[in-house]
């Protein structure tokens, strides 16, 4: 008899984990505490409740990573893909859908699936023996969280999500910032280069904290409070402590040279740092932020060098819990502690309904084959699914790991044929390249 496959939690990377390997012929208990313990955030005891907003944002698989990511699950035989479609809103060209019909139907049809059954009792510690996937989301349990922990290390699970804002590369004026790590550090040329460096005079600081502290803020829920983490105080907080707080924090300029004008030391200095091995993404450094969005755009692109950058995530703060997984996660999405248990979904670092999904459908369809006696091996890099399980099992630094959306910043550089073409001509070279890789993946599954 076929072993059973165990899912703790029935959000969007549960379903569709439950549905890839029951489709696989591996009997799935899903353990879903909802409607018996719920949270601040549900409303529902439905699978697959989308809770933040009823979008899957940008269905434009020829240009765009989140469209090649649905393009991905659909042709991988996506559960969530399949039932967005089918209570498809009109959205322009994003995939938006009616969230109660869309969650009462994946809940539907999981629930008379053969081999998929259900259990309502809350799992509180993570299990010694069986196979299972965790897949409980930012809004993971107390008792649980605890044992995750425990298991994990003290600094290894984050309740409170501060997020620095991220740029792509080749958006940086180069002529404006430069390339300097602080007082030379390093052994190697790589080292002492390893950051872009953004200078600000007097009166461009100045206008940069009054439009700081002017811009408007992201609110907490009732009844929750601001447990900020060491060294991750929102920028905002630190500017209200002082209108110099940030030239002697994240923005001194001290050890630092301008490239384009060394006779003249900056009055304050914003860094970015690389935040993948690609080198095509970089973080704000020491900028989390609780600005709305749409004041972050306008605040950060005050900064010299930033006036046209283009943004792969804005920054926040909010409840949430993931793993540090590129520490504790292998290339299977298992926890290398103990390999019986996988982690998929929004707990491992993505961002996002799609993201989150796309993890449960690897995660779903590894732990099936594992139990089936085959090994699955992660798609390639150039697959938007391959891209982010890269990002979390090893892409990522882990010292400033934070959640992310797929994006074309996380996948192997491409060269467009016959030389330099604007974007949509890039972008459409990586989704073509990634379709075809994705399909090879497919078919290499038997």
């Amino acid at each position: 008899m076929t072993e059973t496959l165990n899912i703790i939690g029935g959000g969007m990377a549960g379903s569709e984990a439950a549905w890839q390997a029951a489709e696989a012929g591996v009997p799935v208990t899903i353990h879903e505490m909802r409607p018996k313990v719920g949270t601040f955030a549900h409303t529902g005891s439905d699978f697959a409740e989308m809770v933040c907003s009823n979008s899957f944002r940008s269905d434009d698989d020829e240009r765009n990573a989140v469209g090649l990511l649905h393009w991905e699950m659909r042709a991988a035989n996506g559960l969530l893909m399949r039932m967005a479609e089918k209570h498809r809103l009109p959205a322009g060209g994003a995939l938006a859908v009616d969230r109660e019909a869309f969650a009462a139907e994946v809940t539907a049809t999981l629930k008379s699936h053969p081999l998929v059954s259900t259990s309502y009792e809350e799992v509180t510690s993570l299990p010694s023996s069986g196979n299972w996937i965790v897949a409980t989301g930012p809004l993971t349990s107390g008792a649980l969280a605890q044992s995750i922990r425990a298991e994990t290390g003290a600094d290894s699970l984050a309740f409170f999500d501060a997020i620095a804002p991220i740029v792509y590369a080749d958006t940086v004026d180069m002529s404006v910032a430069w390339m300097q790590s602080r007082y030379d550090k390093g052994e190697t040329e790589e080292e002492r280069t390893a950051y872009m460096n953004c200078p600000m005079n007097k009166a461009q600081y100045e206008a940069f904290i009054d439009a700081l502290l002017a811009a408007e803020k992201t609110e907490f829920h009732e009844g929750e409070t601001a447990g900020y983490f060491d060294g991750c105080l929102p920028i905002e907080v630190m500017a209200e402590r002082g209108r110099e707080t940030l030239r002697h924090g994240p923005m001194k300029p001290v050890g630092l040279t301008n490239a384009h004008d060394p006779a003249n030391k900056p009055y304050a200095v914003v860094q970015l740092r690389r935040d993948n091995a690609l080198g095509t993404l970089y973080n704000i450094v020491g900028f989390q932020t609780k600005m709305k969005y749409g004041a972050q755009g306008t605040v950060f692109r005050m900064i010299p060098g930033l006036e046209n950058a283009n943004f792969a995530r804005l920054g926040g703060i909010h409840r949430n819990t993931f793993i540090n997984s590129p520490t504790l996660l292998d290339d299977r999405m298992r926890l290398k502690s103990r390999p019986n248990i996988r982690f998929a979904g929004q707990i491992t670092g993505v961002e996002g309904y799609v993201e989150s999904a796309a993890m449960g459908l690897l995660a779903g369809r590894m732990a099936a084959a594992g139990i089936m006696g085959r090994d699955l091996a992660p798609p390639p890099n150039e697959t938007a699914m391959g891209s982010l399980i890269h990002h979390i099992t090893g892409g990522a630094e882990a010292k400033t790991f934070q959640p992310m959306n797929v994006n074309f910043g996380l996948f192997p550089p491409i060269d467009v044929k016959g030389g330099r073409k604007g974007r949509k001509d890039r972008y459409k070279a990586y989704t073509d390249r990634g379709k075809e890789a994705f399909v090879q993946w497919l078919a290499g599954q038997g």
